[in-house]
């Protein structure tokens, strides 16, 4: 069943004495107009410009293993992929889901020599894979592109910085709100935002770091409140005024 979410009443909720704030609420995850007027990375990359390959997934397909060889930089051009890391004794946590626009695997480019995640589609996804050689050619060749990718790997460790501290600040109501405002792809002016593939309760929990009854609980009290409804179209959909409630 999909949810549709009253994002403002849904972020005061996890906003509401927030000590410390885990968050800068006004970061911003995309580039500026400038700098898409300047460079267009689905541009580049769909161009003659980089030696890739495009691969078609359907959903709940695996991209690659946590062990494989790190071979490559990857690239979501369409489709929605989760990464998930599995500790020695078969426990698994979702470490990031990723949309239209993100890259992964880029840990080949700092000499990893295995993938230290497994990357797996939640729904039918195309994947643009590019080689480590290419990748570093492009890299020192095309110097917009490279910008934009350094652009997206700051962007990246600051999230990876905010998870943490919202991992270890607050609860597991505001961790969760917080996630699915993330899910809902806010800032990314330039692409659809707010509209979610279906997720079930069991990922949103391992990405929270607690268990599915719980999940369930908040999402009850979610919509018991009337901050969020259920309907027939496996979809979140994600309030419009997400923008201006971030700015409040």
């Amino acid at each position: 069943m999909g949810i549709s979410i009253d994002l403002r009443s849904a972020y005061a909720i996890a906003m509401q004495a927030a000590q410390p704030r885990p968050w800068p609420i006004d970061t911003k995850f995309e580039t500026s107009d400038e700098e898409k007027q300047a460079f267009d990375a689905d541009a580049f990359l769909n161009s003659g410009s980089a030696a890739k390959k495009i691969v078609g997934y359907e959903s709940k397909e695996t991209v690659f293993r946590q062990g494989d060889p790190a071979t490559g930089v990857l690239y979501v051009q369409t489709g929605v992929v989760k990464l998930v890391v599995v500790n020695e004794t078969g426990r698994e946590v979702v470490v990031m889901i990723l949309g239209q626009g993100d890259f992964f695997g880029e840990g080949c480019l700092a000499e990893q020599a295995q993938r230290t995640c497994t990357a797996e589609t939640i729904i039918p996804s195309k994947i643009l894979a590019i080689e480590k050689p290419e990748m570093i050619r492009l890299l020192h060749a095309e110097h917009a592109f490279s910008d934009w990718f350094m652009r997206q790997l700051l962007s990246r460790n600051m999230r990876i910085e905010e998870d943490l501290v919202d991992l270890l600040f607050n609860s597991c109501e505001k961790r969760l709100a917080r996630t699915l405002l993330l899910l809902g792809r806010y800032g990314k002016e330039d692409q659809a935002q707010g509209v979610l593939p279906p997720i079930s309760q069991e990922t949103l929990a391992e990405m929270i770091g607690t268990t599915r009854p719980r999940v369930n609980f908040f999402m009850n009290k979610f919509r018991r409140l009337g901050f969020i409804e259920y309907d027939l179209h496996c979809e979140i959909h994600v309030n419009s005024l997400l923008n201006h409630v971030l700015q409040d």
